[in-house]
């Protein structure tokens, strides 16, 4: 596999859980009342469709294929969140629990893919201006939890 391909790769797995955390954001704002928090989702919703923006330009100059979608995995995930809220007492702090799952699995990936010494300077400065986005989210979210329960 060549160098370029083997750096698309990771940055394709990157870009479809950009595509699945947008379409999670978006299915979190149109499954709770509170203005703010939908405020918030909708926020890192397009926060996350601009992280794919960059990852597809940056998988292009390596003269490589972006992925068109999400995946079957994230599918299930806004499934199981759909269908937990349903069930739960509280719909807004279970949604909020769900993103910081899903939030800091992304960050765990971009932290993987950080480790490899050989990437350009230019998709290094990408990811982690876009790790240190999903910190702050993060971090919000956390603030946002402790204001629900």
């Amino acid at each position: 596999m060549k160098y370029t391909e083997k750096i698309s790769k990771k940055l394709n797995e990157l870009l479809i859980k950009n595509y699945d955390a947008e379409k999670g954001y978006l299915n979190a704002a149109n499954s709770i009342e509170s203005p703010r928090l939908k405020l918030f989702f909708e926020k890192c919703a397009t926060e996350r469709s601009e992280f794919a923006k960059e990852l597809r330009t940056e998988i292009l100059r390596f003269g490589e294929e972006p992925q068109a979608s999400g995946s079957f995995k994230g599918i299930v995930h806004r499934n199981w969140m759909t269908l937990k809220s349903l069930f739960s007492s509280n719909d807004e702090e279970v949604i909020l629990e769900e993103a910081m799952k899903g939030e800091k699995a992304s960050l765990e990936e971009y932290n993987e893919i950080l480790k490899d010494e050989t990437l350009p300077s230019s998709t290094e400065s990408l990811l982690i201006k876009q790790k240190n986005a999903l910190k702050e989210a993060i971090n919000t979210e956390r603030v946002h939890e402790e204001l629900v329960s």
